[in-house]
């Protein structure tokens, strides 16, 4: 299969999760807490289960990493090339109703997020990435159709830069490192769309200072890598996928990083 036939395939499979996701959301949903404390709906469950059905249909030999089956104990063998899943990034935000939740569905190769999709259903928006496709943002009709236009990072403003971060989880760190930079517009959002702010070209600097998960980030980083921006950890090496130890609770987590557009927030005489 193609690239471009495999994200249009694995698109198809975001919108239709997504359209499960808002037929929940019109609801009265109820959340409970899970062992790490975080929330978990219905939502979250059944676009997983369709989300696993089908890439299990698509591709029954690319093992799948999904949010909801890890923390069930459900992890597969690992090989040069797996998916990488989370159904609903932003449940705090879904809990919430503001919109700021995705369908996120990567593909990693040799540790490399090489192709992504995240999908906005409450913003009708969906983003896509490919190494050798580049990146698209498509604005999603009332009959599930896509009109997509390419997109891609924006040189950083000689008079400051945007900077997105977590609505949900800003920690110290994170302003810390922000304020080294001329900053003309500090915006927060939820889930993997602060990727795609700075994918799009709408946000300059996304710094994570804190925890995720791999399926937290893998769809945007692709995404992002296809616009022309990457994302590094604090010293400045590109961030790294299917990263195991099961000795304790770092299993498939990230260490601190940094998505950037078209500039290099470690380069000698950016920020402070």
């Amino acid at each position: 299969m193609t690239e471009d036939a495999l994200i249009e395939a694995l698109a198809g499979i975001a919108l239709d999760a997504g359209a499960l996701i808002m037929d929940i959301y019109r609801t009265d949903f109820d959340a409970r807490v899970k062992s790490d404390n975080s929330p978990v709906t219905e939502a979250d469950e059944k676009a997983e289960a369709l989300i696993l059905e089908r890439l299990a249909s698509l591709t029954p030999d690319i093992p799948v990493v999904a949010e909801e089956s890890v923390a069930a104990g459900r992890i597969p063998e690992l090989k040069d090339r797996f998916f990488l899943v989370d159904p609903l990034d932003g449940t705090k935000e879904f809990l919430n109703r503001n919109g700021d939740f995705t369908v996120n569905i990567a593909l990693v190769e040799n540790g490399v997020p090489v192709l992504g999709v995240v999908y906005a259903p409450a913003r009708n928006v969906i983003f896509t990435g490919g190494r050798a496709s580049g990146a698209r943002v498509g604005k999603v009709g009332g009959d599930g159709s896509v009109a997509y236009a390419p997109t891609a990072v924006r040189a950083a403003p000689e008079e400051g830069i945007v900077a997105v971060a977590s609505r949900s989880h800003m920690t110290d760190e994170t302003k810390q490192f922000v304020d080294r930079f001329t900053v003309t517009d500090l915006v927060s959002a939820g889930s993997s769309l602060k990727f795609c702010r700075v994918a799009s070209g709408e946000a300059d600097l996304y710094p994570r200072l804190g925890r995720t998960m791999e399926w937290d980030t893998a769809a945007g980083d692709a995404v992002l890598r296809a616009a022309g921006g990457k994302v590094t950890t604090v010293d400045g090496m590109l961030l790294t996928y299917g990263k195991r130890n099961q000795a304790d609770d770092s299993d498939f987590a990230n260490p601190w990083f940094v998505a950037a557009g078209g500039f290099d927030p470690f380069a000698k005489g950016e920020g402070a």
